[in-house]
């Protein structure tokens, strides 16, 4: 009987260590992932609909990882003339590692002029990041997406 209880509890402690071990290699082999060489970077885009020019700008330079920190988000129409009005939200993720932003950021402030304090934002790990820009303002509903990589 001592043989097959020290089996059993060998069995047990077996089962667990492996799958740890194979969630570990997973995550590892996903940290190493490389963002697409032609990822557009760009802080400054036109909106999927063309409705808007959405800049993003962190309030601090570099961006880092760990830190909340604040960005500003700059709406101007097609031709140029500053969005006062809107409502922004703002939201994001990792594309490659499947999760969102470990944060909700929010647009606290309009500063005038088209521009909106963004506060709340937190990236937790290196890597490439999606910020989404949605839209509700004078000339209708859009979005923009922006690539980020830490």
């Amino acid at each position: 009987m001592e043989n097959r209880k020290s089996k059993w509890g060998k069995m047990l402690w077996v089962a667990p260590a492996a799958v740890l071990a194979a969630g570990g290699l997973a995550c590892a082999a996903m940290s190493m992932m490389t963002p697409p060489d032609d990822l557009d970077l760009a802080l400054s885009k036109t909106s999927a609909g063309g409705t808007y020019v959405t800049t993003i700008a962190p309030n601090v330079e570099p961006v880092s990882v760990g830190p909340i920190h604040t960005w500003t988000v700059e709406l101007k129409t097609a031709d140029g003339k500053p969005v006062d009005g809107a409502s922004v939200e703002i939201d994001g993720g990792m594309p490659q590692h499947g999760h969102g932003l470990p944060t909700a950021p929010e647009v606290t402030k309009s500063l005038g002029e088209g521009r909106y304090l963004v506060e709340g934002m937190k990236f937790n790990m290196p890597g490439w990041w999606m910020i989404e820009v949605e839209i509700d303002g004078p000339a209708g509903h859009d979005e923009t997406v922006f690539n980020l990589v830490l």
